[in-house]
């Protein structure tokens, strides 16, 4: 990269934007794709499948699918801010540079909800799977081993936690593909009723605007992951480049997977467009499974939905949260000794230290209220997708005015009116928990203004060359 690049450009370097470079530059595209499908998990909707096929009349793999039309452009919004500033912070970063450090801090705290709050569920749904199998372990157990292996992962640095990721994602991928085909022939040979059919994709008697958005307020918790590549951008061989690429790649190929995946479950339960409530809507994916192929796919496909799946997403997710504190704490929005990079592995160890300290006690608080944590999660998420869209907005066709009209502004407004539906059309107590945490973010950066906090200042990008 050019040192000599203006800020803001896609060859700018780190040292323009006045940083130097403590991260380790260790990740090839190969790295940012695996941390990424890993942290999106490629069977995410195994977990939440019969949430989702009741709210949307049984059309799950539609969900998706506008899910996967819906998350483009603002995937494309993240393509274009990691390369005009492929600086750690991910969304936080994108929005104090376009518009404003006030914007900056309350994006960056919208996105914390996501990235704080996922370790915990991710914890809790791989102990609730592991207890269910043995259960003469208690949950607390499983929580503290879970915990401490995937801390100890994230300290001995990020090549390790991506090797570590990456293996995790290549045994669900396998998972899937061993599923796939006993469903398939299952399907072929009429097993519990089934057979091909246009139902899941579209029912003429169900379809609304308000019915698929409905559903994809709880989908998206399927889709939360490709964003986090965004964070690595300091550790990324390739800077914002490889980071945009590795954002689509990833995006496009899980999206894939989901749609195909719930198509083939919905087939097991056609002329249904609701599961009734308690453990036939909680337990679908595996009662599905069951009918397949006995108890012994319904065991298997509980742990690779419960703990297979859950594990990665939680190591990743711990690695992305402790950037994000990272990129904060540098710029003073967080207390500066977040900010600290170990010499030897080059991680933000005290960060990553905090995260675990933090995922403890929520874990102990939402044990038994998983529900509400997920809603929490996908608040937090959206709020920070609809920033990173206003921020190439404000940089490319507010301040730089380059007159690329389609891609600076009609894309990322598209995404905005997107997410801004799915979040319109969100359970209400996600809605007030959301805004709740929002408010206590700005009470904070309230108070660091009226006491004094100190904070680097961040200066405008000049127009790129």
């Amino acid at each position: 990269m050019d040192a000599c690049a203006p800020q803001g450009s896609p060859t700018a370097s780190l040292e323009s934007f006045g940083y130097k470079q403590e991260l380790k530059r260790s990740l090839k595209l190969r790295d940012l794709v695996g941390y990424g499908l890993a942290m999106i998990s490629p069977i995410a909707p195994v977990a939440v499948f019969g949430y989702v096929f009741n709210a949307s009349a049984g059309m799950v793999p539609l969900v998706y699918a506008v899910g996967l039309a819906a998350m483009l452009f603002t995937a494309w919004s993240y393509i274009t801010m990691a390369r005009a500033f492929p600086i750690a912070g991910s969304v936080y970063a994108y929005a104090s540079r376009s518009l404003g450090q006030s914007a900056g801090f309350i994006a960056g705290w919208a996105i914390l909800l996501d990235y704080l709050l996922v370790p915990a569920l991710m914890y809790l749904l791989s102990a609730i799977a592991l207890t269910s199998v043995v259960p003469a372990i208690p949950k607390w157990v499983w929580l503290g081993v879970l915990l401490v292996c995937n801390g100890a992962a994230n300290l001995f640095g990020v090549a390790h936690t991506t090797k570590v990721s990456a293996f995790m994602m290549m045994c669900q991928l396998l998972f899937l593909a061993l599923f796939m085909t006993i469903a398939i022939v299952a399907v072929t040979d009429g097993t519990a009723g089934a057979s091909f059919s246009t139902a899941p994709l579209i029912n003429p008697a169900g379809i609304s605007p308000g019915v698929i958005f409905g559903a994809l307020s709880i989908a998206a918790l399927s889709f939360l992951g490709f964003d986090a590549i965004s964070t690595l951008a300091e550790e990324s061989e390739g800077g914002g480049r490889t980071v945009g690429k590795a954002t689509i790649i990833v995006l496009v190929v899980a999206a894939l997977l989901f749609i195909g995946q719930t198509y083939i479950m919905s087939l097991f339960i056609l002329g249904q467009t609701s599961l009734p409530s308690g453990d036939a809507t909680d337990q679908a994916s595996y009662n599905i499974a069951g009918d397949i192929g006995g108890t012994w796919l319904k065991v298997l496909v509980s742990l690779a939905g419960g703990a297979l799946a859950c594990i990665p997403s939680a190591l990743t997710a711990q690695t992305a949260t402790s950037r994000l504190l990272f990129g904060m704490a540098r710029d003073g929005k967080l207390p500066r000794f977040l900010a600290h990079v170990s010499e030897g592995r080059r991680v933000p160890d005290r960060a990553v230290l905090l995260v675990s300290a933090v995922t403890i006690a929520l874990m102990a608080y939402f044990e038994e209220r998983v529900g509400t944590l997920a809603s929490m999660i996908n608040f937090g998420a959206l709020t920070g997708f609809i920033f990173v869209n206003l921020s190439v907005i404000a940089h490319y066709t507010v301040r730089q005015k380059d007159g690329r009209w389609g891609r600076h502004l009609a894309a990322p407004a598209i995404g905005v009116a997107f997410i801004g539906y799915v979040l319109w059309n969100m359970e209400p107590f996600a809605q007030m928990a959301g805004v709740a945490w929002l408010s206590v973010g700005l009470c904070i950066f309230v108070a660091g203004k009226v006491f004094g906090a100190a904070a680097l200042p961040i200066p405008d990008a000049p127009p790129s060359n």
